[in-house]
C-alpha cells in the first residue's frame, strides 16, 4: 500500500501557508498604524481554505510538467477589516489593539499547526521503523 505524504499532510500544509500569509497581513497592519490613508486588512481564513478544499477536489491531474498547478496560492482573498474605531481624522483604520491580538492567535494557531504536523511525521516514522525509536 502506497502511503501519500499528500493526504497525511495535505491540509495541516496549507493551512501553514495561510497563517503564514495572514501573518504577513497583520504585520503589515502594525507597520502602517501611523500612515495617513492607510485601511487595515485581513485574510478570512476559513473563506480560504474552503475555497483550497474545493480547488482540491475539482483539481484535475496534471499530463504535463507545463500544465497549470492547482492548489492555493495567492488569490486576492485579503480584505479590508471593518474598523471598531471612529476615523481619528487621517483615514488609518488601524486598530493596534486589535491587530495585536490578531497576531498573536494566528501565532499560536500556526504553532498549534506546527506541533500536530510534527506528531503526524514522528508517527510515521515510527511506522516506517516498524515502532523502533
Amino acid at each position: 500500500m502506497a502511503i501519500s505524504l499528500d493526504k497525511l499532510m495535505g491540509f495541516h500544509q496549507k493551512a501553514m501557508q495561510v497563517r503564514t500569509e495572514r501573518m504577513e497581513v497583520i504585520a503589515g497592519n502594525l507597520a502602517n498604524a501611523n500612515t495617513p490613508g492607510y485601511k487595515a486588512k485581513d485574510l478570512d481564513f476559513q473563506k480560504v481554505m474552503q475555497s483550497a478544499q474545493f480547488s482540491r477536489e475539482q483539481n484535475l491531474v496534471r499530463t504535463h510538467a507545463n500544465h497549470l498547478k492547482g492548489g492555493m496560492q495567492n488569490t486576492g482573498d485579503t480584505q479590508f477589516r471593518i474598523p471598531n474605531q471612529p476615523d481619528t481624522g487621517d483615514g488609518n483604520t488601524v486598530d493596534v489593539q486589535v491587530e495585536r491580538n490578531a497576531f498573536l492567535d494566528n501565532g499560536l494557531r500556526y504553532e498549534a499547526s506546527l506541533d500536530f504536523l510534527n506528531g503526524k511525521i514522528k508517527g510515521m516514522k515510527k511506522a516506517l521503523s516498524g515502532g523502533q525509536s
